[in-house]
């Protein structure tokens, strides 16, 4: 069985019909339709069946499809870290990153890591917390910018860059507005503004109001910061969200107001797999990530 096989096949099945695989790979017909003929041969199944001028797989060719997949998928990966350790400055790193921390911080990282490395490549995926997580141990992400940093996790080594303060976003015409700062409990009776369930800064948001002795009305729920804010803007309810999220600007028609009771933070830091050695690229870029934050500790 060739690698070459496998990758014939996942185009045809993938495209339904072997002239327009056969066109996508630059090949003659003739000739995918042999190594297509030969791997049912090796494997004494048949994978295709036909429907008028199209193919579609067999119940046995869906199930060696997805194995195909993997094998394909874990080739081109093993690929890309030889080519990383070969030439550690022309990597590629994949990269996770929650909603966030998107607007400032990942773009400020990366370009000035790019300054010194110009010739290393990202990929870049942002996904919930635990797509995160899980991203970082199925190999799928070399890395993920992630806050609460976790330490549960045995599988994953974490690193915490920075903590920051978690504030209430209120409608610029709520009572409370004029406030220097506010306690969690004087928003007990107002209608919540948050991510939807399995977000982090939703459990975040609903264990501090549990721990202040009430459960938030949630009365919307948007799946990015733009939409929650703009919610908030528009008069819905009122929010919880980190304090890096404002770097930029505070939404208009809302103020943003700093919880004095209780202290709501959370800690914000990269994530890296600890049962497998990471490629120079990616290695380079962590310890990078690191020397960045504490030097821009020293000087704050």
């Amino acid at each position: 069985m060739e690698l070459r096989q496998l990758k014939y096949f996942i185009e045809v099945a993938e495209r339904e019909h072997v002239s327009a695989a056969a066109e996508h790979l630059h090949v003659a017909q003739s000739a995918v339709s042999r190594q297509i003929a030969n791997l049912e041969d090796e494997l004494g199944v048949q994978l295709f069946e036909r429907e008028g001028r199209n193919v579609k797989l067999t119940s046995i060719g869906k199930i060696f499809l997805t194995h195909s997949l993997a094998i394909v998928k874990s080739v081109d990966r093993a690929i890309e870290q030889v080519n990383a350790y070969l030439d550690p400055e022309r990597g590629s790193i994949k990269i996770g990153f929650p909603t966030s921390l998107a607007s400032h911080l990942l773009p400020t990282v990366i370009s000035a890591f790019k300054e010194k490395h110009p010739n290393v490549k990202f990929q870049l995926r942002q996904g919930s917390y635990h797509f995160l997580i899980e991203g970082v141990k199925n190999r799928d992400l070399d890395l993920a910018f992630l806050g609460p940093v976790p330490t549960d996790e045995f599988l994953l080594t974490g690193n915490i860059l920075f903590t920051e303060k978690i504030f209430a976003l209120l409608p610029s015409n709520h009572l409370l507005s004029e406030r220097r700062s506010l306690r969690l409990r004087d928003l007990r009776n107002d209608e919540f503004v948050l991510f939807p369930k399995g977000y982090i800064l939703q459990k975040i948001a609903i264990d501090a109001c549990k721990q202040e002795g009430f459960l938030p009305n949630i009365n919307a729920e948007g799946e990015d910061l733009d939409a929650i804010k703009g919610l908030v803007s528009a008069g819905m309810g009122v929010t919880l969200l980190p304090e890096s999220t404002f770097y930029d600007t505070v939404p208009k028609f809302t103020v943003k107001i700093p919880i004095e009771d209780p202290i709501i933070s959370r800690t914000v830091g990269i994530i890296v797999p600890s049962n497998r050695e990471s490629p120079p690229s990616v290695q380079t870029f962590r310890r990078f990530v690191i020397d960045f934050f504490t030097i821009l500790e020293k000087y704050q």
